[in-house]
């Protein structure tokens, strides 16, 4: 395991659980002092922190630390008192990871304005708050900073029945790039992660059905769902030095799916 975040203070959202608890728990064996949010899952954000002090100890880290701060990301109030507690803890953030979101499928012609906004609020406006206040303690100091959001292979691939989910990753390329330009000369990177089909409570409604999940990785060019801990060592990458060129890309981890594989065989010619 690389080591590659001594001294590092990162904070993922949406870290109760799947690829944000994942992500939290890799940061942490690389050295990070991580803060862990979470809206809802008070138990999930307690395991996580488990789990976090554990590779922490672990690894011989005696000097990193590991917060917990309750926080609706789609809420502004919230979201700068997060920024405030994690400052006031810690006086410097590094790392900035907008992982948490959520979906709920629906016919595109009977799915509810409400359900669109809470959404588009959680993971395309949450993502944009968190990123700006993020920004604007790195512009406060030297040294840059780091962004790093998650977003989906939907970001390119259309999600009938999906429509919010799908528009709000859409909306998350645009974000990354736009904020990747604008502050590529003051060294801030900003980054993205497209998961495919990973193994996570959000898609537990194929996970534990054999059939089903034997359908789900029919469609995968390598015949497999990933899980979140693969997801996690591509965040960890983006995140790091290793990384230090790379700037307004999404980096899609998805065992092939958008590399149209529909087009596996030569049915068009």
């Amino acid at each position: 395991m690389h080591q590659r975040f001594i001294g590092k203070n990162v904070l993922v959202t949406g870290a109760s659980a799947g690829i944000g608890e994942a992500i939290a728990i890799r940061f942490a064996q690389e050295g990070a002092s991580v803060a862990i949010n979470y809206s809802r899952n008070d138990a999930g954000g307690a395991s996580t922190a488990r789990q976090v002090r554990q590779a922490h100890a672990e690894g011989g880290f005696d000097g990193a630390s590991v917060f917990i701060h309750k926080a609706d990301v789609s809420d502004e109030p919230s979201v700068k008192g997060m920024f405030e507690s994690v400052l006031g803890e810690w006086g410097r953030l590094d790392v900035m990871i907008n992982n948490a979101g959520i979906q709920k499928p629906a016919p595109s012609d009977e799915s509810l304005t409400q359900d669109f906004d809470r959404i588009l609020g959680v993971n395309l406006r949450g993502c944009y708050m968190c990123s700006r206040e993020a920004i604007k303690h790195f512009l406060t100091r030297p040294g840059g900073g780091v962004i790093v959001n998650n977003s989906s292979v939907h970001e390119i691939i259309p999600k009938p029945q999906y429509l919010p989910y799908s528009v709000s990753k859409g909306g998350m390329e645009n974000l990354t790039k736009t904020l990747a330009l604008e502050y590529a000369d003051r060294g801030i990177r900003v980054n993205a992660v497209g998961p495919g089909a990973i193994v996570t409570p959000i898609n537990m409604s194929w996970i534990n059905d054999p059939a089903a999940k034997k359908v789900v990785e029919s469609h995968i060019p390598m015949g497999r769902a990933g899980d979140s801990e693969e997801i996690a060592a591509v965040f960890a990458f983006l995140a790091s030095d290793d990384a230090s060129y790379i700037t307004g890309q999404t980096l899609f981890a998805c065992g092939g799916l958008t590399l149209f594989p529909e087009f596996r065989t030569t049915w068009s010619s």
